[in-house]
């Protein structure tokens, strides 16, 4: 298995209706977060012990939440929030 991002449930119901300029950067940013993960846990499978803890992501028009899950290497979107600036 190799690192990949995805959206969870709830979050990937609020993409439906946000603007696609606006999940164009955010999934951006998520395949760059999974590959900075790949990097950073060569063997995420393997990790032993808790998560690091997840956070919030500006991009342009709102923001995201997202959480790494080490065992599973995957970044996780379980949030997003269209502001339209």
């Amino acid at each position: 298995m190799s690192w990949a991002w995805e959206y969870v449930f709830s979050a990937e119901e609020a993409a439906r209706t946000a603007p696609t300029a606006f999940l164009a950067e955010v999934e951006r940013k998520a395949a760059e977060l999974a590959r900075a993960a790949e990097a950073q846990y060569l063997h995420g499978r393997a990790h032993v012990g808790s998560d690091p803890k997840g956070e919030d992501i500006t991009v342009p028009g709102g923001m995201f939440r997202y959480q790494v899950v080490l065992r599973s290497e995957r970044v996780y979107v379980v949030q997003i929030t269209y502001l339209g600036f």
